[in-house]
């Protein structure tokens, strides 16, 4: 087998990718939420605010059928290709926390007052 040697102006060129992307993104995400302020706070002044509606209701049912799906699949391959080891858990903690969720959308007790949702 043969060894392969790099330059270390390579190693550095490498070695600086990661730091770029996220330094990058940052940038990217502070001038996103930068430009959102300024549209919210223009929308207050001329009186067009109208404020988002959270929908907890069908986000912790999306969420939570998302990662019961998610989890259960992963649950099953990881068994099947590594059986029941510690791997496994990358499949059982989102199968759970998806579960818990459909259990919180079935519990929650102010779901229950508004059946109009």
């Amino acid at each position: 087998m043969e060894q392969t040697v790099t330059s270390p102006a390579a190693q550095v060129l490498v070695s600086l990718i990661p730091i770029v992307g996220i330094a990058f993104g940052a940038v990217l995400l502070f001038f996103v939420i930068l430009w959102h302020h300024n549209e919210v706070k223009l929308q207050i002044r001329t009186g067009n605010y109208e404020p988002r509606v959270f929908n907890l209701k069908a986000v912790s049912l999306l969420a939570g059928l998302l990662l019961t799906s998610l989890g259960l699949i992963l649950s099953l391959s990881f068994a099947i290709i590594d059986g029941f080891s510690y791997t496994i858990l990358g499949g059982l903690i989102p199968f759970v926390t998806g579960i818990s969720l459909l259990i919180f959308y079935r519990v929650y007790p102010d779901f229950h007052k508004n059946d109009k949702d």
